[in-house]
């Protein structure tokens, strides 16, 4: 008498199956914690790295920009939606510095003749660093671009944009800052 090896196989294949869906919802496991703190009315401190100017000019924190209103900006030269806020991140950067402010950028995965070509062509007047090993984007939960953090005087995360950023968002952020 022999057994069939269709229950056996079909037992292996769903336990397989059941394994490579909880190694991939482990592995996207998004850090969201500075999302959660702010969306429950929070204002967690930035996380902070010295971090290499993109000109080369030297190395810059976002501690060294403390008692401004700084926009944090992820980006990078190949992606398509970093393009598009381009133009309103300038604009940023103008009512922000009539306020002692500043846009901040931070090229993620992406080479620096690329991005400094990025910011000639977008005319892109604000400093921008590179996160060579991706641990800044990492204490954010970046992992895709662009992503938007605004930042008090205090050091203090009051608003997150994880996409293209908007006006309506920007103008928001910045009563909350006081811009």
């Amino acid at each position: 008498m022999r057994r069939s090896a269709v229950p056996f196989v079909a037992v292996v294949a769903a336990v397989a199956l059941v394994a490579l869906l909880v190694y991939g919802v482990v592995q996207r496991d998004d850090n969201r914690t500075l999302d959660d703190a702010v969306a429950h009315g929070q204002a967690p401190a930035a996380p902070d790295r010295s971090l290499p100017l993109l000109d080369g000019r030297g190395d810059r924190t976002l501690a060294s920009f403390r008692g401004r209103a700084v926009v944090l900006n992820f980006w990078a030269s190949w992606c398509t939606p970093c393009r598009q806020e381009a133009p309103l991140l300038e604009r940023a950067q103008q009512r922000l510095a009539a306020h002692d402010g500043t846009v901040l950028g931070v090229t993620y995965r992406d080479t620096t003749s690329d991005a400094q070509a990025f910011m000639r062509r977008f005319g892109l007047t604000y400093p921008s660093v590179r996160d060579i090993d991706g641990k800044l984007a990492e204490s954010y939960g970046t992992r895709a671009l662009p992503e938007t953090f605004v930042i008090d005087r205090q050091g203090r995360v009051r608003a997150i944009s994880r996409g293209v950023v908007s006006q309506r968002f920007l103008d928001a952020a910045f009563a909350q800052v006081g811009v």
